[in-house]
């Protein structure tokens, strides 16, 4: 029965390659945001104005954001062409070249090709040509919304695989893949399940964390609206291993068109009979349910998540007991992120080895990162594990967007920054530890020399301190004492023994902290201090050297360059410009706000940022 409705769900999706042309629109939050609702409008009403018989299919990120709105086009054959970003002069143009059959003029090109029971697209563009796309390899090519399509591209046919198996050999299986968490800590998903596994109790839990809270963090929320139903595979097949009959998602309510594409997709498995009782005839029977977060950052944490679903205030408890033994009201629970879970999905349908042939011995299979800041493209990217930093930022990222690549921040406010002089460390567990970061739960921030170290600490250190639920000393306390040190330094009233004591405050959090949170936050204080204290020293010394910090930097108007435009004048919100039409201008600087106005609308490039406190020497 199963294999009939495969079948039909292939055909359908596979029709959508033969018939009239096919437009696979990015409708995910990115595109949307970009404007992805209006291009499909204009592609419409263009499509009616040359009477082109075409279709639209909304899919989820492909993860070119820096190309959204994006559409790719499929004219007859499996191959499409990539467009974008696509405004609304370009999508008219596009409609156009359907009605004259032209030869497409895209920014790359891709496949849909399926290799046995895989479905393996390739590419033909820069950003994806060092990546293995494997957890993410359905984005931006089905409609997250039609089963059918997830069951066309192999969905599901690692349940059936693992209602066949004994719970203990799938177990075994995971172990075989080497899978850790993909959560940030790494820890050996087979040895949670066998823990949980032993447990005597009449009940037990699966629980997905989908509460992505880092800054610039957008793995699990483009996986879920662009693939949900890997996700719901792999919380069916995790449940039955574990012995679970009821699982909840716990993801945050900010993600509203994740949890409407996981109820349209918990909906329609339910309808297909592969969620509720006694699923196909194996007696193994699960519930799924949805618990939205309220946005707080500690509840990444395990503990602190399962009191929220209890109802109660988010905060952590002391371990031991671990969640295998005691978790949700009690009763033995499993807790695994978004992407794991996806992952255990391709690793029942395709088996172990085809997780582990990519990555390292001790970091096996691929991992999803959000590639941020401040390269030319941005983007939702996944690397086999052990690919270096450099093949991230210049390959896949096309380098460094402005000035020269300075720092990454990897593992969110929890991570670490490296310089760029350990830009060819791999991307692995073992390599990230012993840099001083962690990979966390996958967000990559790419940093140019315009950006101040010790402002971007007080940042992801003031994140954390406003995060934490408060319940322990050392994070309650420490987190505040340290940001008000790094305030201290960022406003030129810093001192030098101030550093020893940030390190020493920032080694007693790290140690003392009840949870994770609190024992990862002085991560990207103590990382900016071993890679980057002659920032600190610099700043206790009057000078921002990124000319960042607004009480240690000041504008000045080059004369050579200035031909008194007055569009500075014109912007500035505190007057502090000075000048007639046609002449040289100047900044009185007891009046600037340093808001950098002057420096955004000077067409000329006459309005420089320089570093430390004005100076009439300075202004030579």
């Amino acid at each position: 029965m199963f294999e009939d409705t495969a079948g039909r769900a292939l055909d359908e999706y596979m029709s959508l390659f033969r018939d009239e042309p096919v437009i696979f629109l990015g409708s995910a939050t990115c595109g949307r945001s970009a404007g992805a609702h209006e291009i499909e409008r204009v592609l419409l009403e263009r499509a009616s104005e040359l009477s082109v018989e075409c279709s639209i299919v909304h899919t989820g990120c492909m993860g070119l954001c820096y190309a959204e709105p994006m559409v790719t086009v499929f004219n007859g054959d499996t191959r499409g062409a990539i467009y974008g970003p696509v405004n609304r002069r370009l999508a008219k143009r596009i409609i156009q070249e359907l009605a004259d059959g032209e030869e497409f003029s895209a920014i790359g090109s891709l496949n849909v090709a399926f290799n046995g029971d895989s479905f393996e697209p390739s590419y033909s563009i820069d950003f994806m040509e060092k990546q293995s796309r494997r957890i993410l390899r359905r984005g931006g090519l089905i409609d997250p919304e039609n089963i059918n399509h997830y069951l066309a591209t192999g969905g599901y046919r690692g349940l059936l695989r693992a209602l066949e198996m004994k719970p203990e050999d799938i177990i075994e299986e995971v172990k075989d893949s080497g899978l850790r968490g993909r959560g940030g800590a790494g820890f050996p998903t087979w040895l949670k399940w066998s823990l949980c596994r032993q447990e005597e109790s009449d009940v037990k839990y699966l629980v997905c964390n989908a509460d992505e809270g880092d800054p610039g963090a957008f793995m699990n929320r483009s996986l879920i609206e662009g693939d949900p139903h890997s996700l719901l595979e792999g919380i069916l097949i995790a449940s039955y291993a574990v012995g679970a009959e009821e699982a909840y998602i716990y993801c945050r309510a900010e993600y509203p068109l994740a949890l409407e594409r996981l109820r349209t997709a918990i909906s329609d498995l339910r309808d297909l009979g592969l969620l509720g009782e006694d699923i196909l005839d194996s007696g193994f029977s699960l519930d799924i349910r949805i618990k939205e977060g309220a946005g707080a950052f500690v509840c990444g944490e395990e503990t602190a998540l399962i009191a929220s679903i209890e109802g109660k205030r988010g905060m952590p408890r002391t371990r031991p007991p671990f969640p295998t033994t005691s978790g949700l009201w009690g009763k033995p629970t499993v807790i695994n992120n978004v992407e794991t879970l996806a992952a255990v999905s391709m690793i029942m349908q395709h088996g172990p080895e085809y997780f582990n042939t990519p990555g390292t011995e001790g970091s096996p299979g691929t991992k999803t990162f959000s590639l941020v800041g401040d390269v030319r493209r941005t983007g939702l990217i996944e690397v086999p594990l052990g690919t270096s930093l450099r093949e991230v930022i210049h390959d896949i990222g096309g380098g460094v967007r402005d000035g020269e690549l300075k720092a990454v921040q990897i593992g969110g406010p929890s991570g670490g920054c490296l310089p760029a002089e350990l830009v060819d460390t791999g991307i692995d567990y073992d390599s990230l530890t012993s840099a001083g970061a962690i990979m966390g739960s996958g967000g990559l921030v790419v940093l140019s020399d315009h950006t101040c170290m010790v402002e971007l600490a007080r940042y992801f250190l003031e994140f954390t301190q406003r995060e934490s639920c408060g319940k322990c000393v050392p994070c309650r306390v420490g987190t505040r004492q340290m940001l008000m040190i790094l305030n201290d330094i960022v406003e030129g009233s810093g001192r030098e023994e101030d550093l020893e004591i940030l390190r020493d405050i920032a080694e007693t959090v790290r140690a003392a902290s009840l949870c994770g949170l609190g024992q990862t936050s002085p991560n990207p204080v103590l990382t900016t201090l071993r890679y980057f204290e002659r920032e600190y020293r610099d700043h206790i010394n009057g000078k921002c050297t990124a000319a960042s910090c607004s009480q240690l930097m000041h504008y000045l108007i080059e004369a050579e360059k200035c031909d008194g435009c007055m569009a500075c004048l014109k912007t500035c919100p505190a007057d502090a410009i000075e000048g007639s039409k046609d002449e040289v201008h100047v900044i009185d600087q007891e009046s600037c706000l340093k808001c950098g106005s002057c420096l955004d609308t000077c067409k000329r490039d006459a309005v420089l940022r320089v570093p430390g406190p004005y100076s009439p020497a300075n202004q030579d």
